[in-house]
C-alpha cells in the first residue's frame, strides 16, 4: 500500500467521444461541479483560468480542508477537434461509412463479445443502426405506397428519397444519429490505422507525462479516461511505458482509472491486436495501479466484467473493479431528473455528487488520499474524511483494504 498522503498532483484527463462539450465549455463545466464538490466534502477549492494550446486545457486547483492542502495541475488532453473533423463529413459520405463500422464490428467479432459480456452495450452498439435501418424501411413504406397511389414508380422513388431525407433530419437529428454513426466510424478508423492527429498528440503528451514523472516534483499523477477516452489513455500510458518501462517505479507514484469505460468497445474487436498489446503493457507494469469503475445505470460501460479478462490477455497483474451505484452520488430529486438521459447518467462518472461516496470525481483529482488508498478503502474518500472535511490520518491508515472483483462487488 502507498504511502496516503497527497500534496501536489499531476492530472491527465482524456474524454470520451463529446460532440456536445467544445474545449473552453468544458472548463465552465469543470468550475461548476466542484462548487459541489465543495458543499459535499465541506473543502474549499479555487482554480485557476485555463490555458488552452492545440494539445491540452489546463488549469491549476487549490483544494483545502481543515488539516490539508492538495495542490493540482489538471491536464485536459484535447482530441475535440478530431471529433468535430469527423462531425463535418456529408451525411452521404457518414452513412456508408457508419454501416462499414457496423459490418466490421459484427465480423471482427465485437458484436457477440458486447452480447457475451454486457447486452446492455450490445443495444447500445445497435441502437443508430436499428433506427438507420426503421428510416430505411418508413422511407420504402412512403415510396411503395405514393408510387401505388400514383402509378408511377419514379414519382414513388422520388417521395421515398424526399421522406427519407426528412426522417434523417428529424427526428434522425434529434437522436444524434449521425453523432453516434461518427463515434463508430472513428472507432474503426483507431482500430484499422489510428488517427495522425492523436497518434503525434499522444507521443508528445507520453513524453511530457515521462519527463514530468522523472521530475519527481509531484507525489502523484493519475492519469483518467472516461468512456472512450479510457481507451485513448491506455493508448498515451503504452507510449509512456515504451519511452520509460520503469515509469512508477521510481519518482512520481503513477495511477490509472478507467471509469464509464469503453475499453472494451474496441478490447473486443479480434483486429485491434496493437490495443490489445497497450492493454497488456498497461495492466503488467510493476509501477501503474489500475482500477476501473463501473456502474449498472450506466449503459454506456461494461459493468461487472473484468476488462483484462474479458479480452482473454495472459498477464501477472489484472485492474482493480470497483462497482459504484449512481443514484447514491446524487440527491433523490437530482436522479430523477437525470436517470433517463442516458448521456447525463454516464457523464456522472466525471461530474460533482451531492452525497458522499465511494467515487467521487473530484476527490480522485483535489483529495489529500492517493488515488490507490481512495480506490480500496471500503467506502472512498468517505472513509477518512470527517463531517468537517477533516482528514482522519489513523482511520485512513487502520480502515480495512478492500479488493473488489466483478462477481464479488456489491451492485
Amino acid at each position: 500500500m502507498t504511502a496516503p498522503i497527497i500534496a501536489r498532483r499531476l492530472v491527465y484527463h482524456l474524454g470520451g467521444y463529446d460532440f456536445t462539450m467544445p474545449v473552453d465549455a468544458a472548463y465552465r463545466r469543470f468550475v461548476r461541479e466542484m462548487r459541489r464538490f465543495e458543499g459535499t466534502w465541506s473543502t474549499r477549492a479555487m482554480a485557476s483560468p485555463p490555458a488552452i494550446d492545440p494539445d491540452e486545457a489546463a488549469w491549476n486547483i487549490v483544494a483545502t480542508g481543515p488539516n490539508w492542502r492538495v495542490e493540482t495541475r489538471y491536464r485536459f488532453v484535447r482530441w475535440d477537434d478530431v471529433i468535430q473533423a469527423g462531425g463535418r463529413r456529408p451525411m452521404w459520405r457518414r452513412i456508408p461509412l457508419g454501416l462499414l463500422a457496423f459490418a466490421d464490428f459484427a465480423a471482427a467479432g465485437a458484436l457477440l463479445g458486447y452480447l457475451r459480456t454486457n447486452w446492455r452495450y450490445a443495444v447500445f452498439f445497435l441502437y443508430p443502426y436499428t433506427l438507420f435501418a426503421g428510416i430505411v424501411v418508413a422511407a420504402g413504406f412512403a415510396g411503395l405506397f405514393v408510387a401505388q397511389a400514383s402509378g408511377a414508380a419514379a414519382i414513388g422513388v422520388a417521395a421515398g428519397l424526399v421522406v427519407f431525407l426528412i426522417l434523417l433530419r428529424w427526428p434522425g437529428r434529434r437522436l444524434l444519429l449521425a453523432e453516434l454513426f461518427d463515434d463508430w466510424i472513428f472507432a474503426r478508423d483507431y482500430v484499422r490505422h489510428g488517427d495522425p492527429v492523436l497518434e503525434q498528440r499522444l507521443d508528445r503528451m507520453a513524453q511530457e507525462l515521462c519527463a514530468a514523472a522523472r521530475a519527481g516534483e509531484t507525489d502523484e499523477i493519475l492519469v483518467i479516461g472516461h468512456s472512450l477516452g479510457a481507451v485513448l489513455a491506455i493508448d498515451l500510458l503504452d507510449r509512456a511505458l515504451r519511452a520509460d518501462p520503469e515509469l512508477g517505479c521510481t519518482g512520481a507514484r503513477v495511477a490509472f482509472l478507467s471509469v464509464g469505460s469503453s475499453v472494451l468497445k474496441i478490447g473486443l474487436h479480434r483486429g485491434a491486436r496493437r490495443f490489445h498489446a497497450a492493454v497488456a503493457r498497461v495492466a503488467s507494469a510493476p509501477g501503474i495501479f489500475w482500477a476501473e469503475y463501473q456502474a449498472l445505470t450506466d449503459v454506456m460501460n461494461f459493468y461487472k466484467t473484468e476488462p483484462v479478462a474479458a479480452m482473454g490477455l495472459r498477464v501477472e497483474k489484472h485492474p482493480v473493479v470497483r462497482i459504484v451505484r449512481i443514484s447514491h452520488m446524487l440527491d433523490q430529486a437530482a436522479y430523477r431528473r437525470i436517470r433517463r438521459n442516458l448521456f447525463r447518467v454516464h457523464c456522472q462518472f466525471v461530474s460533482g455528487n451531492d452525497r458522499r461516496a465511494p467515487y467521487d470525481f473530484y476527490m480522485l483529482l483535489c483529495g489529500p488520499l492517493s488515488v490507490e488508498q481512495q480506490v480500496r478503502l471500503p467506502d472512498g474518500a468517505a472513509s477518512a474524511i470527517g463531517g468537517d472535511g477533516a482528514l482522519h490520518v489513523p482511520s485512513a491508515l487502520e480502515a480495512p483494504v478492500r479488493e473488489s472483483s466483478p462477481r464479488a462487488a456489491r451492485s
